[in-house]
């Protein structure tokens, strides 16, 4: 028998692409039968949308609702490729708040979400929720973005441990009654006031945030240079590094899993900055201390400022390739709107929606006896309408990138120096992050 003259590699291709065509052929794509197409990235979520997609076809007899799961890279990636190629382009999307930004490159007009601005203020959105919440999804002036959810932030602390040692949390009401507290309890090497990333620059958002700051001003300026970011890195780089230190990450980049568990179980750790949804993560991670643990506000950082700052978030749009723009538009109320059903996701989910008429619902003034008997919902929506507006870019993802390079390298130079020379240093790590955001801006006007 010949051999085949191109050679085997060769051979090997022919063979299977011979193998896939008949694969393909025994089992073509189906045609779409759904009426909606909705992508959503929250496992967690899932459950939630699938049963408000059967409520919304029960509404509108002949209407498929098709919910998929996509993980929340794939959401970000596939989308982007979808649009540039117009294929298996969703009808709907959620998208997680810190890639929202990178799909409104470009002159308006070819942002791939749809304009949802007049809609929110004919129907009166704009007001019934929590406004702050339009600005990460917003470009422009244009709102792309119907927000899901508001992520307050409080402190989770080991209530039994403190009651123990005499701590009266009502009387911790600023960051330096907070700290001057921890110095106390902190025992270095076997116990630590708070958990802080000094390898992930997560914590430290949150806590620029609660001070005003950011990563963008709301004309798209890039402002982690700014002295609110310089004031706020001499502030958390000494609790987190250095002699007087109450906080530790336990070296990883955002507490979660096992380590965390065990962590909280020994008293290792004493309070988590706890965004709503990261309460319902601790009480399935860490269940042992389940009574033992309860909530309290952001220490302000002066007396009578906000106690509150925020993490995280997801925002519902509409692709421009949906066919029925108006049926889109419906179901995206109906999932996010409906007070009923956001109750039941709160119940699910421990989240706080954005609307706020939503916070009447019983569910949330249900005790919970993981936090104390606290009645957490209601906790959390009394903080939501002080969560801080945060504004988005194209490179938000780069910027947050950079912000926690200028974290490193501001860690490592005070292990070495101290506070010797510590504010130019800070300054100078963030002016230098800063300008490489704003160098890819210039380079890149799409």
């Amino acid at each position: 028998m010949r051999q085949f003259p191109y050679g085997k590699a060769a051979l090997c291709i022919l063979f299977a692409a011979i193998t896939a065509g008949l694969w393909l052929a025994a089992h073509p794509v189906k045609n779409k039968t759904a009426t909606l197409t909705f992508w959503i990235f929250a496992k967690n979520h899932y459950d939630a949308c699938k049963a408000a997609a059967a409520s919304f076809e029960e509404l509108h007899p002949g209407v498929k609702v098709d919910v998929q799961l996509v993980a929340g890279q794939a959401v970000t990636h596939r989308l982007q490729a979808a649009f540039w190629s117009d294929l298996d382009v969703p009808d709907l999307v959620e998208t997680e708040i810190s890639a929202a930004g990178t799909f409104f490159r470009g002159p308006l007009e070819h942002v791939g979400f749809v304009d949802l601005t007049d809609r929110i203020h004919k129907e009166g959105l704009w007001d019934g929720m929590v406004q702050a919440r339009f600005a990460p999804y917003t470009s422009r002036g244009r709102i792309f973005g119907l927000p899901n959810d508001i992520h307050p932030v409080m402190l989770a602390y080991r209530r039994d441990i403190f009651e123990q040692e005499g701590i009266d949390v009502s009387k911790i009401r600023t960051w330096d009654d907070f700290i001057r507290i921890g110095r106390k309890l902190t025992i270095p090497g076997k116990r630590y006031m708070i958990e802080l990333s000094d390898s992930n620059q997560w914590s430290f958002e949150v806590c620029l945030f609660q001070r005003g700051g950011g990563y963008f001003d709301s004309e798209g300026r890039c402002i982690i240079d700014n002295e609110i970011a310089v004031q706020t890195m001499c502030w958390y780089v000494p609790l987190v590094v250095g002699p007087n230190r109450i906080g530790n990450s336990l070296g990883t980049s955002q507490g979660s899993g096992q380590m965390l568990t065990r962590a909280l179980e020994d008293g290792y750790i004493l309070c988590l900055i706890c965004p709503d949804w990261r309460t319902k993560q601790i009480e399935m991670d860490v269940p042992r201390v389940s009574g033992k643990m309860a909530l309290m506000p952001l220490p302000a950082v002066t007396p009578g400022g906000p106690r509150t700052s925020t993490f995280g978030g997801t925002m519902i749009g509409i692709t421009k390739h949906c066919k029925n723009q108006d049926l889109a538009w419906e179901f995206a109320k109906h999932l996010y709107l409906d007070s009923r059903g956001l109750a039941q996701m709160f119940r699910m989910t421990n989240t706080v929606p954005a609307l706020r008429k939503a916070w009447n619902q019983p569910a949330f003034a249900e005790p919970r006896e993981y936090w104390s008997g606290q009645k957490i919902g209601l906790l959390y929506a009394a903080l939501a309408p002080e969560v801080p507006a945060q504004y988005t870019s194209p490179v938000i993802v780069t910027a947050k990138s950079k912000l926690g390079e200028a974290l490193v390298e501001c860690i490592q130079r005070y292990k070495e120096h101290g506070d010797a020379g510590f504010e130019e240093f800070a300054r100078a790590s963030l002016r230098d992050s800063a300008e490489q955001v704003r160098a890819m801006i210039r380079r890149n006007p799409y």
